[in-house]
């Protein structure tokens, strides 16, 4: 999977090129830094948990501070502007062809036939998937699509599907427990205090996952809320269990072996709202997650400070900044308000 240098340059001209005419995509070439010559492409597209702001603040920490060539796709309304409710629309996907690295936060995507094979293609050649929150339930095609299969993406591949809310949406927080287990994992170098606004998912990983981070379910928003004391049913065999005894995993790690004979290495969080992405030590783990994906010796404690100031607005259906464009995102801007009616909670 290894890419040239002049191949990198050649994709970052040609997308430029695209993103002044169709303004579909965004790429940040890389600059200095261990990332430089490698392509990471970002896949954003859920209703609820502003994956349309958190991910280009992403990808532009991985531009800057480390030399990673990144492009973020979304979800492109009729009129051009972005707009997570539209599932079937990823423009751009042909970037995919040049990932070195997925980090996606999709949910019930059903993209078009020629979006989607980018899609399969740099999964069948083994690229390493990042994946956040409601990617366990990243797509939703209908039966009579050949993508159907991938309805069990999450399952299958990363190591879980769409099972609760197992703490209480937008009521209970989480904070992150590091596994005793992997304790010295340079997944977690500089990672200590993990913390999102974001509940707990109920989560059974296979047994050949590694769990790093286990969330101690909170009984109110903030850091310091205390851990939530009741009990209550398992979905998976409707046994009942305190909430945090044992705590649900919230990120681990697999190496999954594809149809194709390739081997894909898989980073699954529950985490990853915009707003759990204030958390510094959340966006070191997944920046982390990135220069393990490709292969690097992981920093021992990578610079994550944001490159744009990054105000991100409360995850909810419907609270979207809507009008906003892919142009809204260039290096050096500010998202501004945008115009946000909020829809009543789902999962």
């Amino acid at each position: 999977m290894k890419l040239s240098r002049c191949r990198i340059g050649c994709f970052v001209l040609i997308a430029l090129a695209g993103n002044l005419l169709a303004q579909n995509s965004i790429t940040y070439e890389g600059k200095k830094g261990k990332g430089n010559g490698r392509h990471v492409v970002f896949l954003a597209g859920d209703e609820e948990y502003r994956s349309e702001e958190g991910l280009p603040m992403l990808a532009k920490i991985l531009s800057e501070r480390h030399g990673f060539t990144s492009t973020v796709l979304f979800p492109i309304a009729p009129d051009g502007t972005i707009n997570p409710d539209i599932k079937n629309n990823l423009p751009g996907s042909e970037a995919l062809a040049s990932a070195d690295a997925i980090v996606m936060l999709l949910r019930f995507r059903a993209w078009a036939p020629e979006q989607m094979k980018h899609f399969v293609n740099a999964y069948n050649r083994g690229v390493p998937i990042i994946a956040l929150r409601t990617s366990t339930h990243a797509f939703q095609f209908p039966d009579q699509s050949e993508f159907k299969n991938f309805n069990s993406f999450g399952e299958r591949v990363l190591g879980e599907e769409w099972v609760s809310h197992w703490g209480v949406h937008k009521k209970e927080a989480t904070r992150g427990i590091i596994e005793p287990g992997a304790k010295g994992n340079p997944l977690l170098n500089g990672v200590a205090e993990l913390f999102g606004d974001s509940d707990v998912y109920e989560a059974y990983p296979p047994a050949d996952a590694k769990i790093l981070v286990r969330g101690l379910v909170l009984k109110g928003m903030k850091p310091d809320s205390a851990p939530a004391e009741y009990r209550k049913k398992r979905a998976s065999d409707k046994q009942e269990q305190s909430v945090n005894d044992p705590m649900m995993p919230v990120a681990w790690t697999r190496v999954f072996s594809n149809e194709s004979g390739q081997k894909n290495k898989i980073f699954c969080t529950t985490l990853g709202a915009a707003t759990d992405l204030q958390n510094e030590d959340l966006r070191r783990f997944v920046v982390n997650a990135v220069y393990w994906g490709v292969g690097f010796e992981i920093p021992k404690k990578a610079d994550v400070a944001y490159v744009d100031d990054f105000k991100p607005t409360m995850y909810g259906f419907g609270g979207y900044r809507k009008g906003l464009t892919v142009s809204d995102h260039a290096m050096g801007k500010v998202l501004p308000e945008g115009k946000i009616n909020m829809a009543p909670a789902n999962k």
